[in-house]
Order: C-alpha cells, then sequence, then structure tokens
C-alpha cells in the first residue's frame, strides 16, 4: 500500500520548470554561440539574443528559490548535509552510493525515505549544495560579464580576467549538459518511471508504507 507525501510546495515547482526550460535553452543556445560557424540551427545574433533572455530569467528564478528556502528556513534543513555528524552522513552516502551503484539492480528498496524536511538523500544534499551554492551563482556572474564585458568590467578582474570568465562559464556549460541526463536518469528511478515527473507536477511523492 502507499501513501502520498506533500513534497514539493508550488513555489518549487514553479521554480523547477522555469529552470528547467531555461537550463535546456541555455545549453541549446550555447550550443550555437560556442560553435560559431560549425552549427547554425538559428542565427548567431538570434542566440545571443534568447541566450540573454533566458540567462536573466535564471538569474530572476534563482533569487526566486534563494528568497523562499532561506525566509522558510527550508534551506538549512534541506540542503545542508550534518557535517556535525560525520559518522552517520558518510555512512548514509556510502549506503546511498551502494543502492545506486547496485541495489537498485537486484530489487533493494532505496535507503532514503523523503519527507518535506528530508527531500534528498545524503549524496543529493551534497551534489545540489553545490549546484546552487557554487556553480549556478558562479554562471550567473560570469555571464553578466560576457553579456556586458564594459560595465561588468570589475567583476570581470574581480574573476581573473575575461579569459578565465569565459572558461570558468564554458566548463559550467559542458558540466550542466551533462547533468540534465544524469538528472533525467535519476528522475525515472521511483517504483515507476515516471513517478517522480509526476510528483513534480502534482507536489505529491507516493511511498510505500512500512507496516
Amino acid at each position: 500500500m502507499k501513501k502520498r507525501v506533500y513534497l514539493h510546495p508550488v513555489p518549487v515547482r514553479i521554480w523547477h520548470w522555469v529552470n528547467a526550460i531555461s537550463f535546456i535553452i541555455l545549453i541549446l543556445t550555447g550550443l550555437q554561440i560556442r560553435f560559431i560557424g560549425k552549427t547554425e540551427w538559428i542565427s548567431f545574433h538570434t542566440a545571443v539574443k534568447i541566450h540573454s533572455v533566458f540567462g536573466f530569467i535564471l538569474l530572476a528564478n534563482y533569487l526566486l528559490w534563494f528568497c523562499y528556502y532561506f525566509f522558510t528556513g527550508k534551506f538549512f534543513k534541506i540542503y545542508i548535509p550534518p557535517f556535525w555528524k560525520p559518522v552517520d552522513w558518510i555512512s548514509g552516502m556510502i549506503r546511498q552510493a551502494l543502492y545506486y551503484g547496485y541495489g537498485i539492480m537486484v530489487g533493494k528498496k532505496n535507503p532514503h525515505h523523503p519527507s518535506p524536511e528530508h527531500k534528498f538523500n545524503p549524496l543529493q544534499q551534497v551534489a545540489y549544495l553545490m549546484i546552487m551554492m557554487v556553480c549556478i551563482p558562479l554562471q550567473i556572474l560570469t555571464g553578466l560579464v560576457l553579456w556586458d564585458p564594459v560595465k561588468f568590467a570589475w567583476l570581470g578582474k574581480l574573476l581573473g580576467g575575461l579569459q578565465v570568465v569565459s572558461l570558468i562559464h564554458t566548463g559550467l556549460w559542458v558540466f550542466y549538459g551533462f547533468f540534465i541526463f544524469v538528472h533525467i536518469y535519476l528522475s525515472t528511478l521511483g517504483h515507476t518511471p515516471l513517478a517522480h515527473i509526476i510528483a513534480m507536477i502534482t507536489g505529491y511523492e507516493e511511498e510505500e508504507e512500512e507496516h
């Protein structure tokens, strides 16, 4: 028998889908900008305009995420791993890694049971903390410098110069390209292939009740 857990409030679902669409469009337009002359499914100038618009949408969406999680106090409960309990934290990561690498293939149950205050397993906590607090801010800051190198010259110097900024921005673009594929794969690992995806639409996750 399954119980329904309200895991994803409306602001989180809005943020997630705006983020997903923005990421995909930014990755595709970034491909056109980066490989100008080698690929041309849209013009370079159109790609730059679309890339800039969705870059600012991503910035606004990030601020929405930041305000929601910090002002509600959810950030520290959901995103911060229990560093103060190193044995429990490390053993939890090992159990989750063993599940992903082996257990799921032989029908083992997921060791993590999501709840509104503990949505992420130990591996997800570390990954999403780094993405939300390091990778996305870096992508936004470097994107601002590349969008207007004159206006944001001070920021470019702070980050190590235009070449370093471009390298960081492109490196993160490659990272997000791989991340999208991994994220889609992991989203199919619920009790049905679409369970996690439906949960991000309805807000409710279904989970087996323990007896």
